[in-house]
């Protein structure tokens, strides 16, 4: 059967005998005249033979403009299970997101046309997806167990963009970009609608989304042997890349991405993260601030006089104390209960201010002190404010109870 989906929104019945696949594989193609015949043939042949469900193969045909679309009908008139879809514009990541948005299959899946990777690993990638125990699946070329086979500087390329995933999105998956993965159709109804990409970087957002969101992702090692034809064009594409990763990164500190949003939808809990590594964050944040205080004081000391400066400084200093704590230190990103978050701030302020206050009247009741002495004893006033301060951040202002409750109104 032939299909056109001239947009994501228009879903067409895929089996209209009312015969659902349990898994699609999709396979996108541009100008693949030579190479699709032989891929569909031999990946038919392989399911047919080894794989235990009903399933569908499905061309993705990306305006081609040589006669991809004519082998695409004649595969699809050929076998039952194969369906040829036909869209008007490029991208891998489009036509991913077309295809698998219309499909009525429980797992969906892709590969690429060039078959580098072994179909053996067909079935290893979609188990732990119809078992429930996992909800992506990747084949990954860097997991332990793989056997690759491709030249230095295609290894040393991807080697580089998954150490760039990890220290910029903090990435945990070995391989984004193997042209061999898998999702369960729930899931990606949830994350396909916040994927913008629509070329290679698709493969990469959705997964660092699917992370974020507390996903499970189960990696299988596969034999992979590279395309010496492959027409991916390296620069462009790294370049496209690198630019999808600054976007998530401005997307994830801003709160553009609904990741908090998703978790909830997809029943997922928020990560918790050990009192070691908020210490280290809060510690870091509040050394900052205190610089930044000690700095705004000894500006305002002569203009306002120690407990005016006092009180600006450390108000300012507050507040993007509250901000820097509530995003680095507990997580917490986007605007909901932003104001709440920087009112409830200022009650601990108030509390700081009136250590640090209580701390400079009893010194001024006691002598005349040097200004060395005064900022003393201010830092000293601060670092037990700062413990105050923490403690009442962890288990009130930023509590994980609180967070869920105050989502669930």
């Amino acid at each position: 059967m032939t299909l056109t989906v001239p947009n994501p929104t228009d879903r067409e019945a895929i089996d209209p005998d009312g015969e659902t696949p349990v898994l699609d594989i999709v396979v996108p193609v541009f100008n693949e005249e030579r190479d699709l015949g032989p891929c569909v043939r031999r990946l038919h042949a392989h399911l047919a033979g080894s794989f235990p469900y009903r399933f569908r193969i499905t061309i993705a045909n990306n305006a081609s403009t040589d006669g991809t679309a004519l082998i695409a009908d004649d595969l699809a008139s050929e076998f039952v299970e194969v369906t040829a879809v036909h869209m008007a514009e490029k991208g891998r990541g489009r036509a991913l997101h077309q295809v698998w948005s219309a499909s009525d299959a429980a797992v969906l899946a892709y590969l690429d046309v060039d078959l580098s990777t072994d179909l053996n690993a067909v079935y290893p990638l979609v188990a732990p997806l119809l078992s429930g125990h996992s909800d992506l699946a990747i084949g990954s070329r860097l997991a332990r167990g793989s056997r690759v086979v491709r030249g230095p500087k295609r290894e040393f390329i991807s080697r580089c963009y998954n150490l760039i995933l990890r220290g910029a999105l903090a990435a945990r998956f070995s391989d984004a970009q193997c042209g061999f993965k898998a999702i369960r159709a729930d899931v990606a109804a949830k994350l396909l609608p916040h994927v913008s990409d629509t070329g290679w970087f698709f493969d990469t957002e959705l997964l660092v989304l699917a992370e974020r969101s507390g996903l499970r992702i189960h990696e299988v090692p596969v034999d992979w042997v590279d395309d010496p034809d492959s027409r991916v064009d390296i620069v462009s594409t790294a370049v496209a890349d690198l630019k999808g990763i600054a976007r998530l990164a401005r997307g994830f500190a801003s709160g553009r991405i609904p990741v908090a949003e998703l978790r909830q939808q997809l029943g997922r809990n928020a990560p918790k993260a050990g009192l070691l590594s908020q210490l280290v964050r809060f510690a870091t944040v509040g050394v900052v601030s205190t610089l930044a205080y000690l700095v705004l004081y000894m500006v305002l000391r002569n203009g306002l006089g120690a407990q005016g400066a006092n009180f600006v400084a450390l108000g300012l200093t507050a507040i993007g104390n509250t901000a820097a704590n509530r995003r680095f230190t507990f997580g917490v990103r986007g605007s909901t209960d932003a104001m709440r978050h920087q009112f409830e701030g200022l009650i601990v302020f108030g509390l700081g201010l009136a250590l640090t206050s209580g701390s400079l009247a009893i010194l001024h009741g006691l002598t005349t002190p040097h200004q060395a002495l005064e900022l003393a004893v201010l830092v000293l006033a601060n670092l037990a404010a700062t413990v105050l301060r923490f403690l009442l951040l962890r288990g009130w202002v930023f509590h994980p109870r609180r967070q869920t409750e105050m989502s669930a109104r």
